[in-house]
């Protein structure tokens, strides 16, 4: 356990202080906010988040995994093929878990009250990875712990894929500069800043796209895929309609109280499959 969380933290560390001085180098977009505006609640969330889930889930998911494996839950605990076979069909599926759970957190109204405090950031750079309201990341947890079950995925899948998720979170909401002929080879297999950027629209058609956090296939496959936001990069809108007054956006208390105000748009009943 000890030495997961250290791993972890190494890496999530590491990747965090790579992708905010490539945004420094090399930026897409040009900031609305300073970051010393935007990061202070974004960062506060991630250590809320963690502290939360360490006193209501006494179990990390590789812990979960473990046991899992040692009581033999799940399909692929079944598995009798070759172990690394094994190993990547349960970070594919634990993925496309993940994509789904995105878009429910998108189509049902009460789940969209949680998760619009993502969506709510009016820039996007790497701190908007980590920007998820407290009560979105236990519900999560939850999922997570029962996709392992029912997927019997071993733990060292599940430590693969939550490093790997993680880093990924960071990197395409990064603000980076990544030239086009890279990005549209790139993306064919992962997401891209340039493709998760258009999630982040303030038009309903774009936020309703784009889904996918590691590969991109599930986006293509479901046909949730956007190339292009309409306006550009460059002039797209970052964030929702409502609210937008910066004041309201950024603060921590703001954030937390963020799924329970009386003002919030309805743009998660407007679907467009």
């Amino acid at each position: 356990m000890e030495q997961e969380a250290t791993l972890r933290l190494t890496l999530f560390l590491g990747v965090l202080i790579i992708v905010a001085l490539a945004e420094s180098w090399a930026p897409r977009r040009q900031r609305s906010l300073p970051r010393a505006q935007r990061w202070p609640a974004n960062l506060a969330l991630v250590l809320i988040n963690t502290v939360l889930l360490r006193l209501l889930v006494p179990i990390t998911a590789v812990g979960w995994a473990t046991i899992g494996e040692q009581r033999g839950w799940g399909v692929l605990n079944l598995w009798s093929g070759a172990e690394w076979l094994r190993l990547l069909l349960a970070v594919v599926l634990l993925d496309l878990v993940i994509y789904l759970q995105h878009v429910l957190f998108h189509a049902l109204p009460l789940l969209w009250r949680l998760h619009r405090v993502h969506h709510a950031d009016l820039d996007l750079d790497v701190s908007s990875g980590l920007r998820f309201h407290p009560l979105e990341i236990i519900l999560s947890m939850g999922i997570k712990l029962a996709a392992i079950q029912v997927i019997g995925a071993p733990a060292t899948a599940v430590l693969i894929f939550e490093t790997v998720l993680n880093a990924m979170a960071m990197f395409n909401h990064g603000n980076l500069h990544i030239p086009e002929k890279w990005d549209q080879v790139v993306r064919w297999l992962l997401v891209t800043p340039d493709m998760h950027r258009v999630h982040h629209s303030v038009l309903a058609a774009e936020t309703n796209s784009n889904f996918g956090f590691n590969l991109s296939c599930w986006d293509r496959l479901f046909g949730s895929y956007c190339p292009q936001p309409i306006a550009g990069h460059d002039s797209m809108q970052i964030g929702l309609r409502q609210p937008r007054e910066k004041e309201l956006c950024q603060p921590l208390r703001a954030l937390l109280w963020m799924p329970v105000e009386s003002k919030r748009d309805h743009y998660p009943l407007n679907h467009r499959w």
